[in-house]
């Protein structure tokens, strides 16, 4: 059983911000398959639509996460949402010894958020915004596998 950021998990399932489900290997590579098509779409938009881009890397990003998640038998509740399950694999994945692209993922989401509710201080979305979320989004789906491969993610208890 993964034992970092177990208490930020548990505090999070206290907090009805994840819930526990049947772990499903099955949901997991739905998931992840979903998230590979939206990183290779925002690929071939990033010249045309860098806002699009920036989104669909931040939701191959979000799918990857939730991937390793419901691997884990966890999924984020409604009140949860996207927060919660950044929250949870960056606690996990990130600290001490960890991966460090688990903790570029609330950067991505603010950016994300910006470009999909923008105020008049908010800057249009670049290529150069939308090639950070890839290269993100990326290096996501390296460090996914890698844990995934790794034998060591079971069911949270």
């Amino acid at each position: 059983m993964w034992q970092r950021g177990r208490s930020k998990v548990e505090n999070l399932i206290e907090t009805r911000e994840l819930e526990r489900v049947p772990a499903s290997p099955e949901m997991a590579d739905r998931l992840m398959t979903d998230a590979a098509a939206h990183l290779k779409s925002a690929e071939l938009c990033i010249g045309h639509d860098a806002a699009g881009a920036l989104q669909l890397s931040y939701d191959a990003v979000r799918k990857f996460s939730a991937a390793l998640l419901i691997l884990q038998g966890l999924r984020a509740t409604v009140s949860g949402g996207h927060i919660a399950v950044i929250g949870a694999v960056k606690a996990q994945f990130n600290d001490t010894g960890g991966m460090q692209v688990f903790g570029q993922l609330h950067q991505l989401r603010r950016r994300r958020n910006r470009s999909e509710y923008p105020d008049h201080r908010s800057a249009a979305t670049t290529e150069q915004d939308a090639r950070h979320a890839i290269n993100v989004a990326t290096s996501m789906v390296e460090a996914t596998h890698r844990i995934v491969n790794s034998g060591r993610l079971g069911e949270f208890e």
